[in-house]
């Protein structure tokens, strides 16, 4: 994989760059509430502009339906990058029409502009080839050359990811780099002990990851909604909390071959319940109780792990060399159930291992309760990738910037 070093030792002044970002960041209407995507994607930007290339960026964002929807525009993305670039950045206003063609004709050297999300056009992500193609080709014909630094889509077969690699000459930008070297710490020669806290709200989202684990992890930690699914498994009541009783032979299964691989997988022993969900708009006292995990009452729902689960976690990632941490341990956006995954974020920074947050809401608990990003031994932008790359499999996106 050829990286953008190369492409900066190659000279790159004078260039049209499309660089394929992620800044599928969340939004409260026009306003962005986390913008750690945009932050990230920062030194190929920068490093590019200040070569004096001609520096296209594009991303996607939300799920649009294959046709532009204000909802989902990256205006205020392009603008947040331009603060943060300290320089003027500019929009265009569709993906590959008559905007985008006059806006990167505009650029001189050391410019950068932002095209309008790229899912705004079905070709994007369509899974008939030829399509898709064919958005790749239009595509194309905006840059001389292809960076790819969008790490939260390239488990998506899509034609900025996958299909347009092939159609210039293509090279890694430094968070794909730096993301892929973080996870191979995570595969290849992993310091032991290597514990891994899990969460989030549905199990069968985990299973993949949790089947690769088994055969390398020492340790694993559940929790979240998915928890549940592992202590009604366990054959314990979980009242009216988050079930995925289909799931329950494949975890019953797991926890076997846990016990005989000698990976100890830990479940909470009390957690928070309520008789209803809390509302995260007002964020009103919930009030909730605590009670054992195995003692849930009928009519309420778990909704964090408890405070001596809290304490158990803490002591089970103390000792960690490795630590790999995707998921939070309950509904942290409320208040009253932000302890458990606080927790779980403080013992992450009081290890003196390599820690890896995996994206996600994992990411966003981290920065929404306030720890200092730099406290961790990476943060990553992609959730769903890193988990798919832990599972062992392909990544298209990776996978087109091999050749």
């Amino acid at each position: 994989m050829k990286t953008i070093d190369e492409l900066l030792s190659e000279g790159v002044a004078g260039k049209r760059v499309f660089v394929r970002a992620d800044l599928n960041v969340p939004l409260d209407g026009t306003t962005i509430t986390d913008d750690g995507r945009i932050r990230a994607v920062l030194p190929t930007v920068k490093a590019l502009a200040e070569a004096g290339a001609r520096v296209l960026v594009a991303s996607h964002l939300g799920r649009p339906k294959g046709a532009p929807d204000p909802a989902f525009s990256l205006a205020s993305a392009a603008a947040r990058l331009g603060e943060l670039l300290g320089a003027e950045v500019a929009f265009a206003t569709d993906t590959v029409g008559e905007s985008a063609t006059a806006t990167v004709a505009g650029l001189t050297d050391g410019q950068v502009a932002v095209i309008e999300n790229l899912r705004f056009n079905a070709g994007e992500t369509s899974k008939d080839d030829a399509e898709r193609g064919a958005f790749a080709d239009r595509l194309a014909a905006l840059a001389d050359v292809y960076v790819g630094d969008g790490f939260g889509a390239v488990h998506r077969k899509h034609a900025s990811v996958y299909d347009l690699p092939a159609r210039l000459p293509h090279y890694a930008g430094h968070l794909i780099a730096t993301e892929v070297g973080v996870l191979k710490k995570l595969t290849d020669d992993v310091k032991r002990p290597y514990v891994v806290a899990l969460g989030g709200a549905k199990v069968s989202d985990k299973l993949a990851v949790i089947d690769q684990l088994l055969g390398k992890a020492d340790r694993l930690l559940i929790g979240g909604g998915m928890a549940y699914t592992f202590l009604k498994a366990k054959g314990h009541e979980v009242g009216i909390s988050l079930l995925q009783a289909d799931q329950i032979p494949a975890v019953t299964e797991y926890l076997e071959r846990a016990e005989k691989n000698g990976v100890e997988i830990v479940l909470p022993v009390d957690v928070l319940v309520s008789t209803e969900f809390p509302d995260l708009k007002t964020k009103a006292p919930a009030n909730p109780t605590t009670v054992a995990a195995d003692a849930i009452p009928a009519d309420q729902e778990g909704l964090d792990i408890g405070p001596e689960t809290r304490k158990l976690y803490a002591s089970k990632l103390a000792d960690a060399a490795t630590v790999f941490w995707n998921g939070p341990m309950g509904v942290f956006e409320h208040p009253d159930y932000a302890e458990g995954t606080k927790a779980v974020a403080q013992a992450l920074v009081d290890s003196k291992g390599f820690t890896v947050v995996g994206g996600g809401d994992s990411a966003a608990a981290v920065r929404t309760l306030g720890f200092d990003e730099k406290a961790f031994g990476h943060i990553s932008t992609g959730g769903g990738a890193s988990l798919e790359y832990l599972e062992g499999k392909t990544l298209p996106g990776l996978a087109a910037l091999e050749d």
